[in-house]
């Protein structure tokens, strides 16, 4: 099995950004953390901060479609907030429609505790969207 690149997940919300990495076989995902976004700044370090250590050349970051398959107003300030890494990472973008959902679901069957830690549904929902562009490329 040959080694890959390394690819960083991202479920980009207001608040938090919950951020995931692929393995070196591009087969499963890690959730890595969560980005505080209080200081945008800050926060385009810290994701670089994990790209740097994790020898990410690719990001895969989830956009909230609305359900209609249109781009509303928070898939906008997604592409926008991501446009900071355009010129150093290639940049994919995922629907991500429903993750969260799924999100919960995944931790509900795993007994955690995320109603009072939202942190946990996004670092899931990373890993999510993250898995599914894995699914694509592995076929």
């Amino acid at each position: 099995m040959e080694l890959k690149e390394r690819i960083l997940g991202l479920d980009i919300g207001d608040k938090r950004i919950g951020v995931a990495v692929s393995d070196p076989f591009g087969l499963f995902t890690t959730g890595l953390g969560v980005v505080i976004r209080n200081n945008d700044n800050r926060a385009i370090e810290e994701i670089k901060n994990y790209c740097k250590t994790y020898n990410v050349k690719k990001i895969v970051a989830g956009i909230p479609y609305n359900m209609d398959g249109t781009i509303g107003v928070q898939a906008k300030k997604t592409m926008e907030f991501m446009s900071n890494f355009m010129q150093e990472y290639e940049v994919i973008y995922k629907d991500e429609r429903l993750t969260s959902f799924e999100a919960e679901e995944i931790l509900k069957i795993e007994k955690k505790k995320y109603t009072k830690n939202k942190g946990l549904v996004d670092i899931q929902s990373a890993c999510i969207i993250l898995q599914s562009y894995l699914g694509e490329q592995n076929g």
